[in-house]
């Protein structure tokens, strides 16, 4: 029946409980679709530290409901990724044709494509009915703006990080930076995180100065990108002035870390995001925000932002600003002088278990960006 000639998908599942344990799980796929039903096969995905945030926070922001194991006990990590319909029963959705979207960790994925229209459709299934609808679009190659087959593993790796750094950015500047003339940013190796200082030093002289915040192994890499100002290691944190009026953008996900900050800074702390947890096994954050001197931190969602802008600018607006950010970035990421990520590709359960227990124990490299299939 499927041109890919699988009769079965794989899965790699995850402890929900404890990310440090894995499995690999194989089902049989379906002899035959119901109507409106697609079945995609997932060519590729990119794995970053992201993933292990979306793990991370799976409960609390139900990132285990997108693909459900129907075992309480596991979960399947989200990915972003390319995949190739393999057999389809939906008007418009074609057999051949290939989509950009979030993907499971594993072989194959059951979609029932809803608005179907020249740009891509909406995974309609009921599981997801009630989950955050940006999450749930699949978008065509053929018509995608933003695609390059060229660059398909800088899309995979980059693109959901960097509408995240966009945003960001556009938060911070549509409300003054909220009185800072400075931004610290934790986790600066990070490609959310570089990605936003690279949007704020485009802003030149009328913008803040950027701070990146890193580990000591980490500030070579860090500061031969060049798009921050200063890179500081964790441990030099005090010599910053404490007069300072600063906004922190927490991409660490380390409770301990923001309270230094919060402590360092006092009412010179004049806004605090907690956006992502690549620093996952430290202390997360809880409900301590009241106990922090200076400003309340809060946990920043992109899609407020961008449904804000939409309404502002249109949604074709925003899109139009989005693209040309995103290809300003990319090809400077790919600037074949200077890259700032080597891509590496392995295909394989095995390779997938061990690069994500990579992310899992913190040995990633940031100058790497990893792709996988199964």
């Amino acid at each position: 029946m499927h041109p890919d000639s699988a009769t079965s998908r794989t899965d790699l599942l995850v402890r929900r409980d404890d990310l440090h344990t894995t499995r690999v799980r194989a089902t049989a796929l379906p002899d035959a679709l119901a109507e409106g039903d697609v079945l995609m096969a997932v060519d590729r995905f990119a794995l970053t530290a992201n993933n292990v945030t979306y793990a991370a926070f799976g409960d609390a922001m139900s990132y285990w409901d997108f693909f459900p194991t129907a075992e309480e006990d596991w979960g399947l990590i989200p990915v972003w990724g390319f995949g190739t319909v393999v057999a389809s029963r939906c008007e418009g959705v074609v057999v051949g044709e290939r989509f950009y979207g979030y993907f499971p960790m594993g072989s194959h994925l059951l979609v029932q494509p809803t608005r179907v229209k020249g740009s891509g459709f909406v995974d309609g299934s009921t599981h997801r009915e009630k989950l955050h609808p940006l999450y749930n679009q699949y978008t065509r190659n053929a018509s995608d703006p933003l695609y390059d087959a060229g660059r398909e593993a800088l899309q995979m790796l980059l693109r959901p990080l960097f509408i995240t750094s966009f945003v960001i950015d556009d938060l911070l500047a549509d409300n003054d930076f909220f009185g800072a003339r400075a931004v610290l940013l934790s986790s600066a190796s990070s490609k959310t995180a570089y990605g936003t200082a690279w949007q704020l030093a485009l802003r030149g002289a009328g913008g803040p100065e950027v701070i990146g915040l890193t580990s000591p192994g980490n500030v070579a890499f860090v500061e031969a990108l060049g798009c921050y100002d200063r890179v500081l290691r964790y441990d030099a944190i005090d010599t910053l002035p404490t007069d300072l009026p600063v906004a922190y953008v927490d991409f660490a996900g380390d409770r301990a870390l923001r309270s230094r900050l919060h402590h360092h800074f006092g009412d010179a702390m004049k806004q605090s995001l907690a956006v992502g947890s690549s620093h996952w096994d430290a202390e997360r954050p809880a409900s301590d925000g009241d106990a922090l001197p200076g400003t309340k931190p809060t946990f920043f969602f992109a899609p407020a932002q961008i449904r804000k802008r939409s309404g502002e600018w249109g949604a074709d607006g925003f899109q139009q600003k989005f693209a040309a950010a995103w290809h300003t970035f990319v090809a400077r990421v790919d600037d074949p002088a200077q890259p700032w990520m080597k891509v590496v590709e392995e295909q394989g359960t095995d390779a997938v278990d061990r690069v994500y227990r990579d992310f899992v124990d913190g040995r990633s490299r940031p100058d790497e960006g990893r792709i996988l299939s199964i």
